[in-house]
């Protein structure tokens, strides 16, 4: 499934991409685009995942700041057949792509990386086991760390929807979390009926199956830990998230314009910026982001 088809608008920006970062093992699309089936409404997300950092970049900075915070942020754009198509794009090495999707304690990598994707280009046949063995291993984490929020007994959009809702609550979104859920879920209602069988059978509970629910025997202290991680990795995420945004204004061409745009898109509220923000995100764009915290424009 992930190799299934992209339009050639995808596999063209793919292969300026590859172009532009030496040592690009593999390209992965995911997001609103992908849903859509439409690469020129907004922007295309994708992940490139190169071999070394330090090999990927002409500047050392980048490299640097790559690999203390991962991912780097870019924005690129081409023209094909007469029009324009745009994108943000994710820089990771895939050895940080693998250890996100396996050991990260935040669900950066594993909450994105359960839900569907394609695979846009790949080096050869090894990179791709590869890669589709990550997005096991993400479902799989997902699954394992978000079951213990659950009731005893529950059908599979519950379980789905509790794991979306609580990987969105754990960053800084414009979008509530939980009508985000349900709208990811309904997206691609097949593929999680197909995984969720498989992956519940994986845990280490009892498992039985009562008409159209699914019941885990859980121990009432496992729940309580569970709950307790994902408070602190909420915490964790709101931090890293912040962090992430500040990066991107180095990083992501019209940093400041598309973080407005993107909280425009999924609030529907316009936003003014001062021009001192705009000159100088980093002195005065704090307070801005705290008056917008505090507003409910993202949480």
């Amino acid at each position: 499934m992930i190799e299934t088809p992209v339009p050639g608008a995808v596999r063209a920006l793919a292969e300026r991409l590859t172009a532009r970062h030496p040592g690009t093992a593999a390209v992965l699309m995911y997001g609103s685009c992908l849903r859509s089936g439409d690469p020129y409404d907004g922007l295309v997300d994708l992940y490139v995942l190169v071999d070394d950092y330090t090999r990927t970049y002409d500047r050392r900075w980048l490299a640097w700041a790559n690999r203390l915070l991962p991912p780097n942020v870019f924005y690129a754009e081409i023209r094909h057949e007469g029009r324009t198509v745009r994108s943000k794009y994710a820089v990771l090495t895939l050895a940080d792509f693998q250890g996100g999707t396996l050991d990260w304690f935040h669900s950066y990598l594993w909450g994105r990386f359960s839900q569907p994707c394609r695979l846009v280009w790949r080096r050869d046949g090894a990179v791709a086991e590869r890669i589709a063995a990550c997005l096991v291993a993400a479902a799989a984490r997902f699954v394992s760390e978000t079951a213990p929020l659950l009731p005893p007994c529950f059908d599979t959009a519950t379980l789905w929807q509790t794991s979306l809702r609580s990987s969105y609550g754990a960053e800084l979104r414009a979008e509530k979390a939980a009508e985000r859920a349900r709208q990811l879920y309904r997206w691609a209602q097949d593929y999680y009926q197909r995984l969720t069988p498989s992956l519940l059978a994986g845990l280490p509970y009892r498992l039985r199956r009562r008409q159209a629910l699914w019941c885990l025997d859980i121990p009432a202290p496992v729940r309580r830990w569970y709950r307790w991680r994902w408070r602190l990795r909420s915490i964790q995420g709101k931090v890293l998230s912040l962090l992430r945004l500040v990066k991107a204004l180095f990083t992501f061409q019209g940093g400041v314009d598309y973080i407005l745009w993107k909280l425009t898109r999924h609030t529907g509220r316009t936003i003014e910026v001062p021009a001192r923000v705009r000159r100088h995100p980093l002195i005065y764009g704090w307070g801005l982001l705290w008056r917008l915290y505090r507003e409910g424009v993202f949480r």
